[in-house]
């Protein structure tokens, strides 16, 4: 039986985080009501003028320079020219013959620990179109023009990649990089961050390439590894039954798991491109380079190295905090005011993780202060209170980021530290359990979790076990 071997190359759109969109000064903010954020030049109307946005630029060098890109100091725009009923000038400005940035590549980690460069074509940016509705009871569809405009850099792989695993190590790695460098969100769900596979198969110890395809609609890790496997069998039965594969673009449904033909693909030379005439173009000096690259800030590789030596906790823990960009300053901020890393990261990893599990959110989206998770990791490591009434607090500071002091303090909420009163509470409840005291007596030594219990009950959660487990082992 004949073995084939899979090719994938992607091509990544990743919405850039300016306030502005590329060639005009409309916002870039999602949602908002349809064409209230357009002007006569996203709208392509005779005359207007774009005017490049310097911030697309220095986000499309920091990316470049991430992803160990040379720099392309001397480029330009280029119109890339279609007809779509969402393109509002009858072409896209974008970048084919100098992009600007070349011949890069990232590691990954494949799926047997080893590590693998993918390589980077070329990254070049481009501005966004707009955005077709259709009319689900009627046969029209309406135009909304907000996202038209709203700059994109196109991030070109290699044909490096020969599964869904190294696909998603890939993206994954991508998506962090840009969002360490708070270039975009990266957000699949809202579109500001897009990948079309380019698939391809071929037998295994063949030099040549198969016939590709290109599968668009991808709009989460999940549904990119649903769509690679189930394109490659889709091109593996028609070379088995003798048929050709068709060079075209292919929409992904989710969720019927099928691929349906969208039209056949198009080679560069259909889209005439010329350099865009209205736009000069651009110098990167190398004083701008060096004050980009001085900018650049700490990458989640090197941060996953530091946690492990400068924090000493588990890999693990590192792994997770790093994994997100917000999750890891809050990390940061937190253990730098109350200095106990591993507490810090365990109440991140924990009671964190749970809150956020139960309110479906992101990290992001987190709006307690390091100061009070501090505050409240020195409560407890003060025995100030105890770890169910720290669970308790943590849930008011998760939702109303309160100050765990004075909450502690108005509710009364302080565990007892005076023995006289904590030793008078537990000779009343070995009073009033002879049975729990004569179990622990004749040997039954878990008897003493009823005990400390029922003495835990009496004080209203303000004790600390540990105390009161050695009072009773006393008074027994």
């Amino acid at each position: 039986m004949k073995q084939y071997e899979t090719v994938i190359g992607l091509e990544v759109h990743v919405e850039l985080a300016t306030k502005t969109k590329i060639f005009c000064s409309c916002s870039t903010e999602f949602g908002g009501a349809p064409n209230a954020h357009t002007c006569p030049v996203c709208t392509g109307m005779p005359g207007s003028l774009p005017v490049l946005n310097k911030k697309v630029v220095e986000y499309a060098i920091a990316v470049g320079l991430a992803t160990n890109c040379t720099i392309t100091q001397n480029c330009k725009f280029d119109r890339k020219n279609y007809f779509y009923p969402d393109n509002p000038q009858n072409y896209q400005i974008s970048q084919l013959y100098l992009p600007i940035c070349r011949n890069g590549g990232i590691e990954i980690e494949t799926e047997d620990g080893g590590k693998k460069t993918i390589g980077i074509h070329e990254i070049h940016m481009e501005e966004d179109a707009g955005k077709l509705v259709h009319d689900e009871w009627g046969e029209s569809s309406l135009v909304d023009f907000n996202r038209s405009g709203v700059p994109l850099i196109e991030i070109v792989s290699e044909p490096d990649m020969r599964s869904a695993e190294e696909v998603i190590a890939y993206l994954d790695k991508l998506r962090l990089i840009v969002q360490y460098l708070g270039a975009s969100d990266c957000k699949l769900q809202e579109g500001s961050m897009r990948a079309d596979v380019n698939l391809s198969v071929r037998e295994v110890g063949a030099t040549e390439f198969g016939t590709r395809t290109e599968m668009k609609n991808l709009n989460s890790f999940k549904a990119i590894a649903r769509a690679i496997e189930a394109e490659r069998e889709r091109q593996i039965d028609l070379i088995e039954s003798g048929e050709k594969v068709i060079q075209e673009t292919r929409r992904w449904d989710d969720n019927k798991e099928y691929s349906y033909a969208m039209r056949s693909k198009e080679d560069a030379q259909d889209y005439r491109y010329f350099p865009d005439p209205d736009l000069v173009p651009i110098i990167i000096s190398d004083e701008w380079l060096d004050e980009i690259r001085a900018a650049q800030p700490e990458l989640r590789d090197e941060k996953l190295e530091r946690y492990k030596t400068e924090y000493n906790i588990p890999e693990y823990d590192a792994e997770i905090l790093t994994g997100n960009k917000h999750l890891a300053d809050i990390f940061e901020a937190t253990t730098a005011i109350c200095n106990n890393p591993k507490k810090v990261s365990n109440w991140l990893m924990v009671e964190t993780m749970r809150l956020m599990k139960e309110a479906a959110i992101e990290p992001e989206q987190l709006k307690f202060s390091p100061e009070n998770l501090a505050k409240l990791i020195n409560l407890t490591e003060e025995k100030v209170i105890n770890s169910s009434v720290a669970k308790e607090v943590f849930e008011k500071i998760f939702a109303d980021d309160i100050d765990p002091e004075k909450y502690v303090e108005e509710n009364g909420l302080k565990t007892v530290a005076d023995d006289g009163a904590l030793k008078s509470v537990i000779e009343k409840v070995i009073e009033e359990n002879p049975q729990s005291v004569e179990d622990y007596r004749s040997g039954k030594k878990k008897a003493i979790g009823f005990l400390v219990g029922q003495t835990m009950k009496a004080m209203q959660g303000k004790a600390d076990p540990g105390m009161i487990n050695q009072i009773l082992q006393e008074l027994l």
